[in-house]
């Protein structure tokens, strides 16, 4: 039975389809002789006039002339189901041109002549009635052809402005979905309606949640904290929250209104964006030659991507993964702009000679170094790999590019280098104490060396949100080491930006801090995550739910809360994201030669010697 509606419904689709043009040419010719005859009802206030006789000859003129000016004009070539506003006033147009050539030809030819006010009425009845004979084939077209063989997703539609509209819209075309109001937080829209939709308060949801089974966020320029701020409210609610695409992916083309996706977590932490300062952004890479170590890594990729829309003359790629490398490569020769050069290297920022020949061969004037270990789990089991790239790749880029003339230099570091409890932090620390000491040793004209410090990013390799995202799809149990740790978070390409707008500021062994928001508390992530996905929450209050949080204990090495200052006070700069600090450092007399001995002890594999040498260099490392 469900097997033949389906086919009746189909061929009705078809049947449909084929002859809405026929559909339309036979209203024509019932309205255009109707059209007519009431222009001279309603004009003269009789059924049948004297006048009307008269001009009977309007009747198959009009049919004459009507029919052959639609065909030629392209009023049959449109979609019925497609049939808006735009059409309606061509359809306007082509009518008073009907009326025009009717008047012509009857003048032309002597023939009796309705009076001057039946001509406008003429118009308005061709027009109201063609139209509203369209716009009823439209919807019976639509009737048909969006009648789905399941129940229509019910949803609510956030935002009554011109994306809620278009959503709307488009929703209704597919069929796929039924809205059953809006939402909008404009008091002065409450209780009036779209296309007979209505709008509600968003606080109205509560009484009425049971009426749907999706909310669709449809506000494309929403802020980081307002988006937040209405996400939280609706997940009161158990009800699925999906968005529409970003204002940017909508207007390049990349997606439609209807591309409905789910929030990504990434979109509610973190910040409202900060412009950035005009004065700091483009000087120092624009027509310039930039090398960026790393380039293949989350922090790497989204530094080039921000350069290369700076415009330099050459950016060249050093990256020692080769899948890293191409994929990055890749991606950014899609988007090269004329003029500009890329080249990609492949090889380790350790390697002296490499990096040597590199930065003279393409006169490279600024350097971004973001090459690093950084996992803390596997920093921490593998103590040798990371030293030998944390610690002495940074001395070998450094010292390089202070040979090389460079103009600036910008080592990548991390919050965990303050007081750290784990190796990974530790040779972030000794890594900043080699810029720290080679600045001391530069004339003032020499290379401004910089060092930017920050917390997480959301979407590294590192971040806990790849990880969580990846266990709720599995169905759980989400891992967290413990129920109070806090993070901050930043968004890669903020993060890069920054990155990028410090190294303007920087005089020369400066430390640069990023002000990374508010912390967020890792339990009350990996929980909202979990609604985020749809799923709910299972615990001792929700036996039922679906995916678990265990905590397993902090893992060797392993803070509750990060840091970005060890004993120093930071000071303000021109961009109010960004502060200056001035930490302890070691003079070089004192740092080289237990760099020596340090290096001595990875190059004999001596985890022990190396790890007490580590400890000679940062002496408020925790182990």
């Amino acid at each position: 039975m469900l097997t033949a509606i389906r086919s009746l419904i189909s061929a009705l689709r078809h049947h449909f389809f084929v002859s809405s043009w026929l559909l339309m040419i036979v209203g024509d010719v019932l309205i255009i002789p109707l059209a007519v005859y009431l222009s001279f009802w309603l004009r003269l206030a009789q059924p049948l006039s004297v006048q009307f006789i008269q001009s009977s000859w309007m009747l198959g003129a009009a049919l004459l002339i009507g029919l052959p000016l639609y065909t030629f004009t392209g009023q049959y070539k449109g979609l019925t189901r497609y049939v808006g506003s735009r059409s309606f006033y061509r359809l306007a147009g082509r009518n008073g041109l009907l009326v025009l050539l009717l008047a012509l030809t009857g003048i032309m030819l002597r023939l009796p002549l309705p009076p001057r006010s039946s001509w406008v009425l003429l118009w308005l009845l061709l027009t109201g009635l063609s139209g509203a004979m369209r716009f009823a084939l439209r919807d019976v077209l639509l009737s048909v052809e969006n009648k789905p063989p399941h129940a229509q997703i019910r949803v609510a539609v956030y935002g009554a402005g011109a994306a809620g509209v278009q959503l709307a819209a488009t929703l209704r075309l597919a069929g796929t979905h039924r809205v059953e109001f809006f939402l909008d937080d404009a008091a002065q829209l409450w209780r009036r309606d779209i296309n007979g939709i209505p709008i509600r308060p968003p606080h109205l949801l509560e009484q009425r949640f049971d009426e749907i089974d999706q909310v669709l966020l449809a506000i494309p320029s929403l802020s980081r904290s307002r988006r937040r701020r209405i996400v939280d409210a609706l997940q009161r609610f158990g009800i699925p929250v999906l968005q529409v695409p970003s204002v940017e992916e909508i207007t390049s083309g990349r997606a439609r209104i209807d591309a409905l996706r789910p929030i990504a977590i990434e979109e509610l932490l973190g910040r409202d964006a900060v412009p950035p300062a005009p004065q700091l952004l483009g000087p120092g890479i624009s027509d310039q030659v930039v090398l960026v170590s790393g380039a293949g890594g989350s922090i790497g990729a989204e530094l080039c991507r921000q350069i290369l829309r700076l415009l330099p003359r050459r950016l060249v790629l050093l990256e020692r993964s080769e899948p890293s490398l191409y994929a990055i490569d890749q991606e950014l020769r899609r988007s090269l702009s004329p003029g500009v050069e890329l080249v990609a290297v492949l090889g380790s920022a350790a390697n002296r000679q490499l990096v040597e020949r590199v930065l003279h061969e393409h006169a490279v004037q600024a350097v971004f170094h973001a090459a690093a270990y950084k996992h803390v789990p596997l920093v921490q089991a593998n103590p040798l790999a990371g030293l030998a790239n944390n610690v002495f790749a940074t001395r070998v880029m450094a010292c390089a590019a202070v040979r090389s003339g460079v103009t600036s230099f910008t080592l990548i570091s991390t919050d965990k280098a303050v007081r750290p409890t784990n190796v990974m932090g530790a040779s972030k620390r000794a890594a900043e104490l080699v810029i720290q000491a080679l600045a001391q040793e530069l004339p003032a004209a020499g290379t401004r060396l910089s060092m930017v410090r920050f917390g997480n990013v959301l979407g590294s390799s590192g971040s806990v949100v790849p990880l969580f995202r990846s266990q709720i799809e599995k169905g759980g149990p989400i891992t967290l080491t413990h129920p109070e740790i806090i993070r901050y978070f930043m968004t890669i390409p903020e993060a890069a930006q920054l990155v990028l707008q410090s190294a303007v500021l920087a005089q020369g062994g400066d430390l640069f801090l990023l002000d990374m928001g508010e912390p967020v508390r890792i339990k009350d992530l990996a929980e909202q995550m979990v609604r985020l996905s749809g799923r709910t929450l299972r615990d001792s209050l929700h036996p039922d739910g679906d995916i678990e949080i265990v905590c397993t204990g902090l893992r060797p090495g392993e803070k509750l809360y990060e840091e970005l200052l060890i004993d120093a006070d930071s000071e303000p700069t021109a961009h109010p994201l960004i502060y200056r600090a001035y930490e302890r450092s070691l003079p070089p007399e004192e740092l080289w030669p237990q760099l020596e001995e340090l290096e001595l002890a990875v190059r004999r594999r001596d985890e022990s010697a190396a790890l007490a040498g580590l400890a000679r260099l940062v002496p408020e490392w925790q182990q």
